[in-house]
């Protein structure tokens, strides 16, 4: 995977004045509702509304809908960061990098629609979600690295494929329907795919 970015990924913050604070929260709390039942395509205008702000104060607080979105999940994203470190000293090398995988894919999932906007971020210093690409990235090289030395993983795969195999079972996870999380079977061919010795390509 690619390192942080150089240049920092605009991103919301929380005013320091007590009015703007409480705009911002209800912004966010009607954010991750509206987020959780209709995906990130959520219409701004019904978010601002069950806030009890006008659309303006929205934008004012979160220029974009990228910017809310990244704000609606930074604090899971902190989760799992921590995971990361809390795994690595766990578990065994290649358990702790799948249980790890598992939890960004959920994370990745966390709303419809929230995979795409990750997989575009990757490589778009200038996007708020570029950020998050960028702490999974750093959460994940480590985990790969250990996997990697115990033989458990082929030296030449990358972070930044592992970072695409996360939001590809991602988006499938997603799409899949309420009874099945098809993203599991999917991770389980992926990994294969990456072990020493396996076949891929011509």
């Amino acid at each position: 995977m690619s390192p942080a970015a150089e240049v920092e990924a605009p991103v919301a913050r929380r005013p320091k004045r007590a009015d703007g604070r409480r705009n911002y929260d209800a912004i966010l709390q009607a954010a991750r509702s509206a987020f959780a039942g209709r995906g990130t395509g959520a219409s701004l205008e019904d978010i601002a509304k069950s806030a009890g702000v006008a659309i303006g104060t929205l934008y004012g607080h979160f220029p974009t809908r990228e910017t809310l979105v990244e704000a609606s999940v930074r604090e899971e994203l902190d989760q799992l960061e921590q995971a990361a470190k809390t795994l690595a000293e766990e578990q065994e090398a290649l358990p702790a990098l799948l249980s790890w995988v598992r939890l960004a894919v959920e994370h990745c999932s966390t709303y419809r629609g929230l995979a795409s906007f990750l997989a575009g971020s990757a490589h778009s210093p200038g996007a708020p979600l570029h950020r998050t690409s960028a702490a999974m990235h750093a959460a994940a090289a480590p985990l790969l690295a250990g996997a990697k030395a115990a033989g458990h993983i082929a030296d030449g795969v990358s972070t930044d494929e592992l970072y695409q195999v996360i939001t590809a079972a991602a988006w499938v996870r997603e799409n899949s329907p309420a009874d099945v999380d098809h993203s599991v079977r999917l991770l389980e061919f992926l990994t294969a795919g990456m072990a020493p010795g396996a076949r891929i390509g011509g």
